[in-house]
């Protein structure tokens, strides 16, 4: 299988990169114009990376035909997301391939500027993706839209896509109500919950405009490279014919070696673990999988799933960013349930009170029932919760505490039944939700510090 998007050797220069075929595909896309080369990307079917899959042709046409007087482009490379480690293995085999897609997203949809949000803390992707950008401006293959970098907080919410244009105008990560299509980079509407902004140049004194803002994943914009020197149907070529092109998968957890590949989309995800993570641990046997930490658990049983946005729906569950965390036998589920809840509950931004009050008390409740303090009434009270932690809900947070708790009090009842009864079938003091911090050579670091934020994202040891 020929790897585009993780080459065998990083990229380390714009030379490098030209030696490969790339710096080609803004040119491509002035030649074709706009719709042309939206008509590319739709022929090519890409879907957006960043775990919904949403088709990127019709995102980009619904930007450029929307209203609004100034358009903006972001990269999104904030990767947060439990068990995912792609876009960061991305920029560090080629970053070139992404600005290079960025410049082509802002050329398309009329940007009036570009930006890459990316965690400060990630300081060597940064390094990389600054330095690639320095050296396709002066080679004039950046495009005639400025791209902005900025460094951003730790936070999950970074990561999400209308609190990503709050960080980029200057405030917190807390998601907005309406979508980035909607209200804008320094959108100057009067929406609800909103400060007011100065306006614009060219904003009119009593025009209130909404910025539509185009958000793509660092994935996402690395495959428009391309499929514009490439083709569409070369893209076509590999895939399924509703899940084209390749993904870049982590698999981390119980496995006998974490990893980080590029795959052909379709592969079962048994093979995935398998050929990436090197199978379960000697003598052991896999009990469940999650996907990131957006969609609910996969059991066993349906390990041979493919690896397809359609597939991994019609199992209940997602494909996602294609991270995965694996667990073996050993794990107990409940604390999986526990740390997963917490994990949401610390990284919730309060502005929706179900949401910060549901997660709280979900998992208040699930460290009763792990430490086998807990009782019916904890469980009907989780219930409860769950089917309302969502109300008013800004954001997906609050979404992926029902998918991935309800999942996993629905799959392995068994497990929660002990703990009612006092005991613990299987005891770990491992468990941990795995925030990737690295991962390199078959070994992988998980964000410990994490055990001590508080839910107001400070730390219990003031760091």
């Amino acid at each position: 299988m020929e790897r585009y998007l993780l080459p065998e050797q990083p990229v380390r220069s714009l030379a490098d990169w030209q030696e490969m075929g790339g710096g080609q595909a803004l040119e491509i896309a002035r030649r074709l114009g706009p719709d042309d080369t939206i008509e590319e990307l739709g022929t090519a079917g890409i879907r957006g990376r960043g775990g919904a899959g949403f088709p990127t042709a019709r995102k980009w046409s619904g930007l450029r035909s929307s209203s609004g007087t100034h358009r903006y482009v972001v990269c999104n490379a904030a990767e947060g997301e439990p068990s995912s480690f792609k876009d960061r293995a991305l920029l560090r085999a080629n970053p070139y391939q992404v600005v290079e897609g960025l410049a082509v997203a802002a050329l398309t949809i009329g940007a009036r500027e570009a930006y890459i949000g990316i965690k400060a803390s990630f300081r060597r992707e940064l390094e990389r993706v600054v330095r690639a950008l320095e050296e396709l401006e002066a080679a004039g293959l950046a495009g005639d839209v400025p791209i902005i970098v900025v460094g951003g907080p730790d936070e999950y919410l970074f990561g999400e896509e209308k609190a990503m244009l709050e960080v980029i105008e200057g405030k917190p990560p807390l998601p907005r109500i309406l979508p980035t299509y909607e209200h804008g980079l320094f959108a100057t509407g009067s929406q609800m919950g909103w400060e007011a902004v100065p306006r614009e140049p060219g904003h009119g004194p009593a025009l209130d405009v909404s910025n539509p803002t185009l958000v793509n994943n660092v994935e996402t914009l690395a495959n428009v490279a391309h499929i514009l020197t490439r083709g569409a149907e070369w893209f076509r070529g590999m895939g399924t014919a509703e899940s084209p092109g390749h993904a870049v998968a982590t698999v981390v957890g119980d496995v006998a070696r974490p990893g980080v590949a590029e795959i052909d989309l379709g592969m079962r995800l048994s093979d995935l673990i398998d050929e990436v993570g090197g199978g379960p641990r000697p003598g052991r046997r896999i009990k469940a999988a999650f996907s990131g930490i957006s969609n609910r658990v996969v059991t066993a049983d349906k390990l041979d799933t493919r690896l397809t946005y359609e597939d991994m729906a019609a199992v209940g569950s997602g494909l996602g960013a294609v991270g995965f965390a694996v667990y073996d036998d050993t794990a107990c589920m409940v604390e999986l349930a526990f740390q997963y809840s917490r994990f949401l509950w610390i990284e919730s931004c309060g502005q929706c009170p179900p949401c910060k009050l549901g997660t709280q008390e979900i998992t208040h409740r699930l460290n009763e029932i792990e430490a086998c303090r807990g009782s019916e009434e904890d469980v009907a009270v989780i219930g409860a919760r769950l089917g309302n932690v969502t109300d008013g809900n800004r954001c997906f947070l609050p979404v992926e505490e029902q998918n991935v708790v309800g999942s996993i009090l629905r799959a392995f009842p068994e497990e929660f039944a002990a703990h009612l009864e006092g005991n613990c079938p299987n005891p770990r003091t491992d468990l941990i939700a795995p925030k990737v911090v690295d991962l390199a050579d078959g070994v992988v670091t998980y964000d410990e510090h994490h055990r001590l934020k508080l839910p107001d994202w400070t730390y219990e040891d003031g760091a």
